[in-house]
């Protein structure tokens, strides 16, 4: 086993132990911060990975962004620091059955999957690379995106007014 297999193995034990933490805890401020935990774990993997742009994409949008509005919003909320999370276990067994059908499904999927590894061609880093293709290949498909969230902020701005 190589260094770089144990760091990985580090970063996903990472992301699982602190996801399974963020779903299992009571206290929501602990889940928060457990959250942190999960994103950095997964920006980890990514870079692992070689997707250094997906990479600082989670660091900024989730970490940067989403998380701490969540953390402000629940630690600027009154009276919500000792509020319990209701985790009724009603519906444990059917639960139980689509998770071991979905597991067993995946399981199948993976281990009747011809895998290939192919080396890339390209020595530069994939942030150039989708630079490039945003630029050059898919202008107008980035246009209409950027078009596309312009309007859902607008409808939400309008939204937020009422």
């Amino acid at each position: 086993m190589t260094t770089y297999d144990i760091i990985f193995y580090l970063f996903a034990l990472v992301t699982l132990l602190s996801a399974f933490f963020v779903v299992t805890n009571r206290n929501i401020v602990h889940s928060a911060f457990y959250l942190l935990f999960t994103f950095f774990g997964v920006a980890g993997i990514y870079v692992m990975l070689g997707a250094d742009f997906v990479a600082v994409v989670q660091l900024i949008v989730y970490v940067g962004g989403i998380l701490i509005l969540l953390l402000f919003g629940v630690m600027l909320t009154n009276k919500i620091t000792n509020v319990d999370i209701k985790s009724g276990t009603i519906h444990a067994l059917p639960a139980s059955i689509v998770l071991g059908l979905f597991a067993g499904a995946l399981a199948a999927a993976v281990l009747n999957t011809k895998w290939k590894i192919v080396a890339s061609p390209e020595t530069s880093s994939s942030t150039v690379s989708l630079g490039n293709m945003l630029i050059n290949e898919y202008a107008l498909i980035f246009e209409l995106l950027g078009i596309v969230l312009l309007i859902a902020l607008i409808g939400a701005a309008s939204m937020a007014r009422r």
